[in-house]
């Protein structure tokens, strides 16, 4: 259970760490018990420590806070408050001060977890999920509780099954997911590690077991993301510092740099389909039920099947098998895991009764991910032209709308623009944009601003010989629409209106 630590406790965790630029607190202050650490003014604050941050913050969320009964906020700058005497302690750097309040709030629990970090452009849910079936089983059979997860999908704690809102939580709810998994008994945690995440300082001060690299491109460059690819390789490259091993994918790109900045001291596993992996996968191909493969490692070789379509599954599955033989998990448990393990709205596929329309849902949102989603749909089912049904989220990757259409246009028979968290932007001028990159391509497209109108509108104009590619949604249930999240059905729910 957490430990309930004084006002006192806090300061001095932050003096130590240098973030201090100043303060206000009288002497009754330090030793009053902190009952709440929260950055939403919305949450219990009575008897806790408000933190002010985001770039969205307003003076009204501090006066808020207050009133609900916060005895001391946390800020880079002074706010002019009713009370100007408010306690208050200024710091240099917010991100940082949130992961190390976060820590000791939650009274370090994530020391008490065997944690898996992984990251990369594309894979890291569908690798998150794998681990998660082949974990599952293993603690199952020594009669432990499931394991936790921490996706772009959702997460799991033990206490909380929620929708996921960021890949990787902010420092502070991240903490409290280690807490509430360790109180309910979980011992081992996956969780997907972002580039923003390791930027912006979300798992600053924790340690990983093992962390994982699955791949890197391209991606994410914007003025409120990275600066440039440097800028977002560099961050990439900040989860080995916090890792006791490394598995890497030594087919990615930028792979001899990954492992080159690995220390000495730190286990590197490499895994991969060339014969120089320590992971190598081999004899790749489609059976009916599945993609089956073969692997050999130091300790064994063993043929696996997966259940999911997607050829480009089979390196994240490699990433899974690695990741599985640097924590010792008994080969069976992989092999049942990985057979077993879907993704919910990855590569989840629907057909017609009637029309014999082939319908697939996936996540894919990046040009990596749209080359390999449509290589390998090419590749499984060669009989079938594409359509392609997506957009691209407001002011963020904006080298996306250059890059999506490229690759749709080049393999689709026809795209469908719409509606993709278009945020503070305007829906139309992003599909605009799309369409003049698309119109170079010569694939023929539609407009239709309304995403299940789009859905509804290609597989009215698909037969049996289509396959449709529904991506960056899956089974999200929210679009966001300036700053808030609206509530709307899934592609999924989508689609099994419409295909009927």
């Amino acid at each position: 259970m957490r430990k309930t630590y004084t006002l006192r406790s806090y300061f001095d965790l932050l003096h130590e760490n240098q973030l201090i630029s100043s303060f206000h607190l009288e002497d009754s202050h330090f030793d009053l018990p902190v009952e709440h650490l929260t950055f939403h003014s919305k949450d219990e604050v009575s008897g806790g420590i408000y933190v002010c941050k985001g770039s969205h913050f307003k003076e009204s969320y501090l006066t808020e806070a207050i009133n609900k009964g916060a005895i001391c906020y946390i800020s880079e700058v002074v706010y002019q408050t009713e009370d100007v005497n408010f306690p208050r302690i200024i710091v240099t750097d917010i991100l940082r001060a949130m992961a190390l309040l976060g820590d000791l709030y939650y009274d370090h629990a994530w020391r008490d977890l065997t944690l898996i970090g992984i990251t990369g452009t594309k894979g890291k849910s569908t690798t998150a999920y794998y681990m998660k079936h082949i974990l599952d089983d293993y603690q199952r059979s020594l009669g432990k509780s499931e394991t936790g997860i921490l996706s772009s999908i959702d997460n799991y704690d033990g206490v909380t099954l929620e929708e996921a809102r960021l890949t990787t939580p902010e420092s502070i709810p991240l903490h409290r997911h280690f807490r509430n998994a360790v109180d309910s008994g979980i011992t081992h945690m996956t969780m997907e590690v972002t580039s923003q995440a390791l930027k912006y300082g979300r798992t600053y001060g924790v340690n990983f077991k093992v962390g994982c690299y699955i791949n890197i491109g391209l991606d994410h460059i914007s003025p409120i993301e990275h600066t440039d690819f440097d800028d977002y390789f560099q961050s990439k490259l900040r989860l080995i510092e916090q890792c006791e091993a490394l598995c890497v994918n030594i087919d990615s790109n930028h792979a001899e740099e990954i492992c080159g900045a690995v220390h000495p001291d730190q286990r590197l596993v490499t895994f991969g389909t060339v014969e120089a992996a320590d992971i190598y996968g081999y004899r790749i191909r489609k059976i009916e039920k599945g993609i089956t493969f073969s692997v050999r490692t130091p300790s064994y070789e063993q043929e696996f099947v997966l259940g999911m379509p997607g050829f480009f599954n089979v390196e994240n599955a490699l990433a899974a098998i690695a990741l599985c033989y640097v924590l010792e998990v008994p080969v069976e448990f992989i092999q049942k895991g990985l057979w077993e393990a879907r993704v919910p709205g990855r590569m989840e596929t629907f057909l017609g009764e009637k029309s014999g329309t082939l319908v697939i849902v996936d996540y894919a949102h990046n040009r990596l991910s749209f080359e390999q989603l449509f290589a390998s749909t090419i590749r499984e089912y060669p009989n079938r032209r594409i359509f392609a049904v997506f957009g691209c989220p407001g002011k963020k990757a904006y080298d996306r709308r250059r890059e999506l259409p490229e690759i749709a246009g080049r393999y689709a028979a026809k795209i469908y623009i719409t509606e993709e968290d278009a945020g503070e932007e305007s829906v139309l001028d992003i599909s605009l944009e799309l369409a003049r990159n698309i119109k170079k391509t010569g694939c023929p497209y539609e407009i239709i601003l309304d995403r299940e109108e789009a859905v509804r509108k290609a597989i009215e104009d698909a037969d049996d010989k289509t396959v449709i590619l529904i991506t960056a949604k899956g089974r999200e249930t929210r679009q966001k629409r300036g700053t808030e999240y609206v509530t709307c059905p899934t592609d999924v729910e989508y689609v099994m209106k419409y295909l009927k």
